[in-house]
């Protein structure tokens, strides 16, 4: 039984030396039939890597932008159109709820002596955006509950507006016009997005001035609005319902006034669309790979007609068909795992920098690795069993006969 065993591993091993001789034989066929194979997985390799990055820098922009928090959307009713001030103390005062942040937006043009921007963006927020985001600040102080409650005229600026306006200028203390209103600057934030993708979900204004004045300047008192943080523990769905409940008392139980949309819902949903897209773009590069398939194929084929004396010899003396086309499987077997690793390397490399071109994070995605290897090895051993085959049922009398 050892001895057999032995056997069997020598000639194994024989069978992979030779295999091994006869592509090396061939350098410039083997390198062309190599790189069908190492483009299509460097393609499953990159694009699921990148895709998986892209996806984990989501999560972490969703996580900075409040996962453990609400957002209200108002549509209204006929006979109410918004949340008052006393409306959002009776959603700040739940249980599940920490506080509220209405939002206001205000148009108008944004100026500075005599310049002026149209494109910058001025909406109203409350004291307490401040209180929960105390990173904010870098200069100033931030809106305060005495600017809510006197709907002072002040505001908080971003970097943006110090581009546009105060270059080489202390911008505090400085009036800001606002839809032509005078606005006293008393502080000065920014907010890092951490670029790239990230910054798509960088919804921070330009101009922040208290939801009060900015109800005042729309000639309104009910905001359309409203972020809901939640308290340390809570669970959102709880949150959700004890929203929704307390929402449908305030439109006296009227249908289709307002909609609530949790973080976590929206992360959930775009973490499915990125499995689906990296599915997807995965099975479009996979394509690649049955194209060097059928290279491999036409090789294995070409090489076949070529060995045919070697072929009718083996059989001659004593080589069963197995044997012979186990050694052109094999043959093609490495050729097609040769270029899945080298296709694995330049995978990881070019998607190491997208990842950096993006300002994404580069996730090592083993899973990628094992499919996109596996799968080459798979096309290798599917595209070389026909020409094994071949060289398998070959006669040996009519091979001879090229002697």
């Amino acid at each position: 039984m050892r001895k057999r065993i032995r056997k069997g591993f020598i000639m194994w091993g024989e069978s992979v030396r030779m295999a091994l001789d006869n592509i090396r034989a061939n350098k410039v066929r083997s390198f062309l039939t190599l790189l069908g194979i190492m483009i299509g997985v460097m393609a499953v390799i990159t694009l699921i890597t990148t895709v998986s990055g892209v996806s984990g820098t989501i999560s972490s922009s969703f996580s900075s932008l409040g996962v453990g928090t609400l957002t209200v959307n108002v549509s209204g009713s006929d006979q109410k159109t918004g949340m008052t001030p006393e409306d959002l103390e009776k959603i700040a005062a739940l249980d599940t709820v920490d506080g509220v942040v209405p939002t206001v937006n205000l148009a108008g043009r944004v100026g500075y002596g005599k310049k002026v921007e149209t494109s910058l963006s001025v909406t109203g927020r409350n004291a307490y955006y401040f209180q929960v985001n105390e990173d904010l600040i870098i200069q100033g102080r931030g809106l305060n509950f005495i600017d809510d409650d006197n709907h002072s005229y002040v505001c908080v600026i971003s970097q943006n507006v110090v581009d546009k306006f105060f270059l080489g200028i202390n911008p505090i203390g400085e009036t800001l016009y606002v839809a032509g209103l005078p606005f006293t600057i008393v502080g000065r934030y920014e907010e890092d997005s951490g670029g790239g993708v990230a910054s798509i979900f960088n919804t921070s204004p330009d101009v922040i001035v208290p939801y009060t004045t900015a109800l005042k300047v729309n000639n309104s008192d009910e905001a359309s609005s409203f972020t809901a943080y939640l308290k340390e523990g809570a669970d959102s769905a709880e949150a959700k319902t004890e929203i929704g409940d307390a929402m449908d008392v305030i439109f006296d139980f009227e249908e289709d006034c307002y909609t609530i949309a949790s973080m976590e819902t929206i992360e959930e949903r775009m973490e499915t669309m990125t499995t689906m897209m990296s599915s997807l773009l995965a099975g479009i590069a996979s394509i690649a790979l049955l194209v060097g398939g059928i290279g491999i194929m036409n090789m294995m084929l070409t090489t076949v007609t070529e060995r045919t004396t070697e072929i009718g010899l083996k059989k001659a003396l004593g080589a069963i068909p197995w044997q012979i086309q186990s050694q052109f499987l094999l043959e093609s077997f490495l050729l097609s795992v040769f270029g899945g690793l080298c296709g694995a390397a330049m995978g990881l490399i070019l998607s190491y920098i997208l990842c950096q071109v993006l300002g994404t994070t580069f996730v090592f995605n083993g899973g990628a690795i094992i499919l996109g290897i596996g799968f080459s090895a798979v096309v290798g051993i599917i595209f070389g069993w026909a020409p094994a085959r071949k060289a398998s049922r070959l006669n040996p009398i009519d091979a001879l006969r090229a002697v």
